[in-house]
């Protein structure tokens, strides 16, 4: 078997034996010829066996490109022949239109915290209408329990989520549920914990830094051989697990002058990667720019990725149905309803005006005709814009249901590729807090200062904090902060849930079957609304949403247009959906909406005239 490794400022590099083969003797690597700065060497090795380098007699490091780190970070890497897996089902892959994402955390997910244990609840996202799971980060991380943004190991899976025969397992049920799989990945930082790369080359650069120290080398010198690094990294996630997509987390920390940008080279592998293994895959970048080049095709000079979050939406979404204003959702909240009519025509809110948060002008125009709304993703809910609240209250904390369906609705039937938390469908009221497992005493104290810092500046004043004092917040490090984050799966079968949970698969399924909520034309997208009365008509097509976000009092929602109703020429309507039961217009064109209800109506006729 072939051991390589890159260590171009290296005197010399062996290979270690670990685990049964630990009194074997270390076996010399030697330079590549080949290739500038890499070690390698021939060796008899099978499935499981451990190992790690040594670099210029140092200690035993773990292989930074090692598949399996059985005893966690820092400890020896294990042999994977990934050719063993037998997968039992074929997969043609799943492409982004049309799709619906539904972000998971494996080690909340159930209460066993395993891939093997949400495997076993695929069936309830199948039934629900989900079309692709999210999961959140599995490279390994310190401990047992995280959110998985401090994985130290690229290549790599978290031994106690079950490693990769785990995640192939999970892939693999999710597959034979007609589910495809999107990971997150983290290029932008790596953990502190068991984090060995600077011992090996310059993966790190002072040329930049990031919020989360050191800025991973993408530019500087000996930043090749790193971004094949992260390359190779992705393209085995696709290949030999066979995720369907990735999400890029924060790619506006990946701080890269070179004249191509990193994400424009990731982005052309995946695609050679797609038309080699011919099925689809994409990429889906979290970014806080607001840059049309990240979704712009690369022969325009864009990155060519897939897609993006669209957090512009679920702020927007977020102020008006909760009122908040605070930090970040400041700029949003003085005309929440235009805030986000904005988001539902022209995908960002921020699109080169002036924003207060920032103190300065923010984002470009979004040509939606160049970019389809499906490429981005929109959402009531993520696991950052809960799990960076103090208390980690999802909006079941603080909306009625009326008004969570109305929010579900809106996200079901804007022009973008919806994407629900776990436990969202059911209005879960277990919170989602930040935990973390760091087994350092000092980092473990740095963490849970930082954290309360950041939440103080984030909110300390706002009524999102619940009114308790910072003293009270949940302490990361504390083990019951993670189970206060388990779903209870006992939840779907009581009420409100059940009724939330029978509302979203009405929901998903009105967008599986009317073609018009998958239609990429941004121009049979409108929307009308009323700031003070506190409603919004969202049309794609034929189709209308109404919804009343209004504490108290009907809204008079006029459906038909001013024109129609002057010349009584109301068209026929059918009612599809509604909270709490369908309704249809009146005589006169006019939805009568109580508050905090939704109606889905459809036109007999194939537009509604203004």
């Amino acid at each position: 078997m072939l051991f390589e490794v890159w260590a171009p400022d290296a005197g010399r590099v062996a290979l270690q034996w670990a685990g049964d083969r630990s009194a074997e003797p270390a076996v010399p690597l030697a330079r590549d010829t080949g290739r500038a700065g890499w070690w390698r060497t021939e060796a008899p090795a099978r499935h499981g066996d451990r190992y790690a380098f040594r670099i210029d007699g140092g200690p035993p490091r773990p292989d930074p490109r090692a598949a399996r780190l059985p005893d966690g970070p820092g400890g020896p890497g294990a042999v994977v022949e990934h050719g063993r897996f037998a997968w039992r089902h074929p997969w043609p892959g799943r492409p982004l239109p049309g799709a619906v994402l539904y972000e998971l955390h494996i080690g909340t997910f159930t209460p066993e915290g395993t891939f093997d244990a949400a495997a076993a609840r695929l069936g309830h996202l199948a039934d629900l209408g989900i079309t692709h799971v999210s999961l959140m980060p599995v490279c390994p991380f310190p401990g047992t329990h995280g959110w998985g943004y401090d994985g130290i190991a690229p290549w790599a899976v978290h031994e106690p989520y079950g490693g990769p025969d785990g995640l192939k397992r999970f892939v693999d049920a999710a597959h034979g549920h007609g589910l495809g799989i999107v990971l997150d990945v983290v290029h932008n930082h790596l953990g502190p914990s068991g984090n060995h790369l600077p011992e090996f080359g310059p993966y790190f650069t002072d040329t930049h830094h990031t919020p989360w120290g050191t800025a991973v080398n993408l530019d500087a010198p000996g930043s090749d051989e790193v971004r094949r690094y992260l390359v190779g990294s992705a393209l085995g996630w696709l290949r030999d697990y066979r995720a369907d997509g990735l999400r890029l987390d924060a790619v506006h920390a990946l701080h890269d002058g070179r004249a191509r940008h990193f994400l424009a080279e990731l982005s052309a592998a995946v695609d050679a990667l797609a038309g080699h293994l011919r099925r689809p895959l994409f990429l889906v970048a979290e970014s806080d720019l607001n840059d049309p080049r990240t979704t712009a095709p690369r022969t325009g000079g864009g990155h060519g990725l897939h897609a993006q979050w669209n957090d512009d939406f679920h702020h927007a979404l977020h102020t008006a149905l909760t009122g908040e204003s605070h930090g970040y959702y400041a700029d949003f909240a003085r005309a929440p309803l235009a805030a986000l009519a904005k988001t539902l025509t022209g995908g960002f809110f921020h699109d080169g005006g002036y924003s207060s948060f920032r103190g300065r002008a923010h984002g470009a125009p979004l040509d939606l005709r160049a970019t389809p709304p499906y490429r981005l993703l929109g959402y009531a809910q993520t696991h950052d814009q809960i799990g960076n609240r103090a208390l980690g209250d999802r909006l079941t904390a603080r909306l009625s249901p009326g008004l969570l369906a109305c929010g579900a609705a809106l996200v079901a039937c804007a022009p973008f590729t919806p994407m629900l938390f776990m436990g969202e469908e059911w209005g879960a009221r277990t919170p989602w807090q930040y935990f973390t497992d760091h087994t350092d005493p000092e980092l473990a104290e740095a963490v849970r200062a930082g954290r309360r810092r950041e939440f103080a500046a984030q909110e300390g004043s706002a009524p999102a904090n619940g009114g308790r004092p910072a003293a009270d917040w949940p302490d990361p490090q504390d083990p019951a902060t993670r189970d206060r984050c388990v779903l209870d799966w006992t939840e779907p079968a009581t009420e409100p849930h059940a009724s939330l949970l029978a509302w979203y698969r009405t929901l998903l399924a009105l967008r599986r079957d009317r073609p018009a909520l998958t239609d990429p034309d941004p121009a049979r997208t409108r929307v009308t609304y009323d700031e003070e009365g506190r409603w919004l008509l969202l049309r794609r097509g034929p189709l209308g949403l109404a919804v009343n976000l209004a504490a108290r009092g009907t809204a008079a929602v006029p459906v038909a247009g001013a024109a129609r109703r002057a010349a009584a020429r109301t068209p026929a309507f059918r009612a599809l959906a509604g909270w709490p039961e369908p309704l249809l217009p009146d005589e006169g064109g006019v939805l009568r909406l109580a508050a905090g209800s939704v109606a889905v109506v459809e036109s007999e006729e194939a537009e509604w005239e203004e």
